[in-house]
């Protein structure tokens, strides 16, 4: 028996999203001249504010940046939501830098970076009661951490909304309150968001690079996510993800369910986290399915609680453990919950600093599981050489883009065909 998540419905309510209707609509245009001029939006005078033409622009249209520096000047925000409190009804103080309210629009760089966003707030970009909407080919940046630990500060904030983001670089909100523990993320989904997160660099940010809260469903794929505190992807509460072909490293942990939340993780690279590479806890239920997990500081996968569940299959879980014991022992797979909730199958653990498994028999030689050295090409990527043991040896089950048996880890199994286009 396979345990699947059946995504239909998060594909269904995400489609609206990445569906790129065409059709006549008005373009208006944004150039950082600091002339002292308003402007009106054509291409022949174009608004010098992006928050001018923000409130500007009609409900549908689309608002082209041109190459500049558009900096915001940041109001009070006071929510009577929580996105990540344990009372969802409770009132929240931050700062907006760019916010888009009860329209739809597309906000369109020309070139990532050059089109440089300084939010000066804790909700950087924030879509509100906003469907259907697009950001994409910017720079977000200067975030300014709220003084309210419960508020959800991130680059772009998405509530009741459906967003695209789209190869933007979200980098450089470190300015942070240090009375607060947490920081500035880079793109947090609340309140029933739908979001595609596709093609971006998350980078140095002082909190969670991707997190969900409040029954959030995003796709979340290709993206290279590094360098912050917290957990490179976090998915929480009630929501929904789908995690392909990303890149995570150097957060406290790479990428985690909470709560009851649901999530297929697909050909990911996770390294070099301080922590945990991947871990489901509570009641959530993950399906870590050809990924890469390797070098993180304790273990490698963890199973967290025994109300978990899901599946391990096809993933190359090596090298793990190369500092002290702090969240979990230095093992490949640590497993606190039930076995025949979380079954582990098709997997190559070696080389993990306490051991491959831990509060589990040995599975090396059982249901698919080896242990040999996967022969990596080089300490970044992780891709294997030609004549590596684990090709072509994982699930008969699936297949490799080619239609052989899928090969372990990232670049195995058929969510591999951007890995190998290069994409």
């Amino acid at each position: 028996m396979k345990y699947i998540i059946t995504a239909i419905l998060l594909f269904t309510i995400t489609a609206g999203c990445a569906e790129k209707i065409e059709f006549d609509r008005q373009t208006i245009f944004v150039k950082a001249l600091h002339d002292g001029r308003t402007g009106n939006g054509t291409a022949y005078d174009p608004y010098r504010s992006l928050e001018t033409a923000i409130d500007s622009a009609p409900d549908g249209s689309m608002i082209l940046l041109l190459p500049g520096i558009y900096e915001a000047e940041p109001s009070e925000y006071i929510e009577s939501e929580c996105g990540n409190c344990e009372e969802h009804l409770t009132q929240v103080a931050a700062t907006v830098g760019f916010h888009i309210v009860d329209k739809t629009l597309t906000i369109r760089g020309v070139n990532r970076d050059s089109c440089i966003l300084i939010t000066n707030a804790g909700y950087g970009v924030l879509f509100e009661r906003s469907y259907g909407s697009e950001i994409s080919n910017v720079t977000i940046t200067g975030g300014i951490r709220d003084s309210d630990g419960n508020a959800t500060d991130a680059a772009v904030v998405a509530k009741y909304s459906r967003v695209a983001v789209e190869n933007c670089i979200i980098a450089g909100n470190v300015d942070r309150d240090t009375t607060v523990v947490v920081g500035i993320g880079g793109v947090f989904g609340r309140e029933s968001s739908n979001l595609i997160i596709h093609g971006n660099w998350i980078r140095n940010n002082k909190w969670d690079g991707i997190a969900l809260y409040r029954g959030a469903a995003a796709f979340i794929t290709d993206n290279t996510i590094d360098s912050g505190r917290g957990a490179g992807i976090g998915i929480t509460w009630d929501a929904q993800a789908i995690v392909q072909r990303n890149r995570i490293s150097n957060y406290w942990k790479g990428i985690g369910t909470f709560g009851n939340s649901r999530a297929v993780l697909q050909n990911n690279v996770v390294f070099d986290n301080l922590g945990w590479g991947v871990i489901l806890s509570a009641g959530s239920f993950m399906e870590v399915r050809n990924n890469t997990i390797v070098r993180n500081g304790n273990c490698g996968l963890a199973c967290w609680s025994e109300e978990a569940r899901g599946v391990a299959i096809n993933n190359i879980i090596t090298d793990n453990g190369w500092r002290d014991e702090w969240v979990c022992p230095c093992v490949g797979v640590q497993m606190w919950g039930k076995l025949r909730n979380f079954p582990v199958s098709y997997n190559n653990v070696w080389n993990n600093a306490a051991g491959n498994y831990n509060d589990m028999p040995e599975w090396t030689g059982k249901y698919g599981n080896i242990s040999v050295d996967p022969m990596f090409l080089d300490s970044l990527d992780f891709q294997m050489t030609d004549d590596s043991p684990v090709w072509h040896v994982g699930d008969p089950y699936y297949t490799d883009p080619d239609g052989t048996r899928s090969t372990m880890g990232a670049y195995g199994g058929q969510g591999a065909i951007g890995w190998r286009m290069g994409e």
